[in-house]
């Protein structure tokens, strides 16, 4: 199963487009956790 997930394009597409989604949601968390935290 592994062999045909590593060897598959689409599937290495799916994963990046999930890790950036995921990474961009934790970066705007952060800034919007920072930015509410310097008003206070």
């Amino acid at each position: 199963m592994w062999d045909l997930i590593l060897n598959d394009p689409v599937a290495w597409g799916s994963i990046l487009g999930i890790g950036i989604i995921v990474a961009m949601g934790a970066f705007y968390t952060y800034l919007f956790i920072h930015n509410t935290k310097e008003n206070r």
